[in-house]
């Protein structure tokens, strides 16, 4: 049998193989998780369609006492060796075993890894909403958590900016800052900044911290004088070499080669890793946002994705080709759940619990998650308060994410008298929901929901899509397995993706605008084949209509004149939507989404919503006592 995993190929060339795509019959894929590692071995059928055929997973084994990520990696694939009877690694175990029959080796093997926190970028500009702004995009779409902007105009004093430095201790920094041929000044000032507070990496304390500079190119020399000798810099093309242009994509590249060269080859571990792979390893959030680029890619279309982790949440979106990624640091469901508590507010997590409930009770349960991260609901309180908190978190960092998602700061544009209002409200961001095709959900609170109708109500009330969407759920956790897929076999990313990962929960029709309760919001009249359906609904109801996955039906739908569903005030829309497990979903509910402040109101309407849904049922929840209570 051949193998791979000996070879003495330097760490930061990975090992890559040229692979033809034609000839790849067998894939395994591995991320490796801050706490799980997971892999999936991926087979293409006679039809000549990739396919999952198993999954398996193992704690992540990069702290003590194991200190080496390929034993969990090891251990999961060979959970995927017992289930299919399928021969991936060595005798020894120190490599993966070339194709050599059916049922033995692999063609193609690729890894994400978000282990030890993932990487760690503090980001430099000169003005915090110009060229700190793009440093930071262009940091956040290699998959990078960006722990701190710092920027001349921040309002922190030097000493405050130097201790942040110093305590941060991050994996990388990016610096940018100026146009081409601007002033060298502020630049050089944040670099002598950077070398005065001499910050020690995070992983491997005797190597150089990596700096990619994308700044003005006139200050190149400058920078690397100061930052030269205590360093390891790498110069890149100006990230805005003029103020209409942004260019991250050298420094985004930059990012992922010194990601594997100095940070990866330093965790434990790693250096074996990857020589094993057959494609760099990427960011797991990173490699999350391929595998949405390529489907907004394929099918012309606006994606908005969310992933909500233990100690973050990342949202992506593509909008008319553009691609944007952001990562809330401290807004996660175990780790950081009490900063959502935090920065939601307590009553906002409580206005989605349909039950009373005390509110000391609730902050309790909350900083038990924190403390005891891996533990999972026990009773339907539990469940509805995590669900509660996944609603206020994604929703937080979708806001976030809008901040990002605009066009470029400082550029002069003609403007009318209705953008000079729409800037004064700060709403400059591209993305209008109206025109949003698919949103897709993953993390466990949503992946894992007891219910599917539960996973599809939390994302439209945490995202309030408008007009006509469609929703998905990740189901098992392999969006990150496969945007790495993307970067060398798209298609078999793309049969999976499609095939295997989403499921396809269903569409919802919402228009945008605001009435009274009760008052009369829309007609609707949805013909399913031979059958016709005709339903009036009021403000404030949700109602749901069952459609399979594989079914079509053509809707009708009629807004009150103060309701829009994309056409116009009042205006009739007609077109034709695709169902799911939960089916087609009308939410005359309005936008945006308020929920009344009289508590009795709020939870007899979050009742009606959940058993309408098919959510919860009300009996149950109209009855339910809480253990032990």
């Amino acid at each position: 049998m051949e193998d791979r995993g000996n070879e003495t190929t330097s760490p930061s060339s990975s090992n890559v193989r040229r692979i033809d795509p034609e000839r790849v019959r067998v894939i395994l894929a591995t991320d490796v998780g801050s706490t799980t590692t997971k892999a999936i071995l991926i087979k293409r059928m006679e039809n000549g369609d990739y396919r999952l055929v198993v999954r398996g997973e193992a704690p992540t084994t990069v702290e003590a006492p194991f200190e080496d990520v390929t034993l969990g990696v090891k251990n999961s694939v060979r959970e995927v060796e017992e289930l299919t009877g399928h021969k991936i690694l060595r005798e020894d175990g120190e490599g993966i075993i070339e194709p050599n029959s059916d049922s033995v080796g692999v063609d193609l093997y690729v890894s994400t890894s978000s282990a030890g926190g993932g990487l760690q970028m503090m980001v430099f500009g000169v003005v915090k909403v110009m060229t700190a702004e793009s440093a930071e995009r262009a940091a956040l779409g290699a998959g990078a958590i960006v722990m701190d902007v710092v920027s001349i105009d921040d309002g922190r004093p030097v000493h405050e900016k130097i201790q942040r430095i110093r305590t941060l201790r991050p994996d990388m920094i990016l610096l940018a800052g100026g146009t081409d041929g601007g002033t060298i000044t502020h630049v050089v000032e944040l670099a002598e900044l950077i070398s005065a507070a001499e910050p020690r990496p995070r992983l491997g304390t005797t190597f150089q911290l990596p700096i990619v500079y994308a700044g003005n190119k006139d200050a190149r020399e400058h920078v690397k004088k100061v930052l030269g000798e205590k360093f390891a810099i790498k110069i890149v093309d100006n990230i805005r070499p003029v103020l209409e242009v942004e260019n991250v994509g050298p420094a985004r590249d930059a990012i992922h080669e010194l990601f594997l060269e100095h940070v990866m080859s330093h965790a434990p571990g790693y250096d074996k890793l990857l020589r094993w792979v057959d494609a760099p390893i990427l960011p797991t959030p990173g490699a999350v946002g391929m595998i949405i680029q390529e489907l907004a890619k394929k099918y012309g279309i606006n994606v908005i994705g969310t992933d909500p982790g233990g100690a973050t949440t990342d949202v992506f979106s593509v909008f008319d080709g553009r691609y944007t990624k952001s990562v809330s640091a401290n807004l996660g469901m175990s780790y950081s759940i009490c900063n959502v508590m935090k920065e939601a507010g307590l009553r906002n997590i409580i206005r989605w619990v349909p039950l009373e409930v005390d509110e000391a009770d609730v902050r309790n349960r909350l900083r038990n998650k924190m403390i005891r991260p891996t533990t999972i609901p026990q009773t339907i309180l539990d469940l509805l308060i995590e669900q509660g908190v996944n609603r206020e978190g994604m929703r937080l960092a979708f806001e976030q994410h809008k901040l990002l998602a605009r066009g470029l700061r400082g550029v002069q544009r003609v403007r009318t008298v209705s953008d000079v209002f729409e800037q004064e409200t700060g709403e400059e961001t591209f993305i209008d929901m109206m025109r949003v095709h698919i949103i897709v959900g993953s993390g466990g609170v949503n992946a894992h929901a007891p219910r599917r109708e539960q996973a599809m109500l939390m994302l439209i009330d945490a995202f309030q899509p408008e007009g006509v969407t469609r929703i998905a759920v990740d189901s098992i956790f392999m969006m990150p397995h496969l945007g790495v897929l993307s970067t060398v076999h798209p298609k078999a990313a793309l049969d999976v993706f499609e095939k295997d990962c989403l499921i396809w929960l269903g569409t919802v029709i919402s228009p945008r605008g605001q009435l009274k309760l009760g008052e009369k919001a829309m007609e609707v009249k949805i013909l399913k084949g031979e059958e016709e359906i005709d339903l009036k609904l009021n403000f404030g109801e949700l109602k749901r209509i069952k459609l399979g996955e594989s079914e079509e039906a053509v809707i009708q739908a009629k807004p009150s004149k103060a309701l829009d569903l994309g056409r116009g005030p009042g205006r009739e829309i007609e077109t034709k939507v695709s169902g799911g497990v939960a089916g087609i979903v009308l939410d005359a509910r309005g936008r945006p989404l308020t929920l009344p402040e009289d508590d009795k109101l709020r939870r007899k309407l979050l009742l009606d919503w959940f058993d309408s849904i098919g959510a919860y049922e009300r009996e149950v929840l109209e009855n339910y006592v809480e253990p032990g209570g």
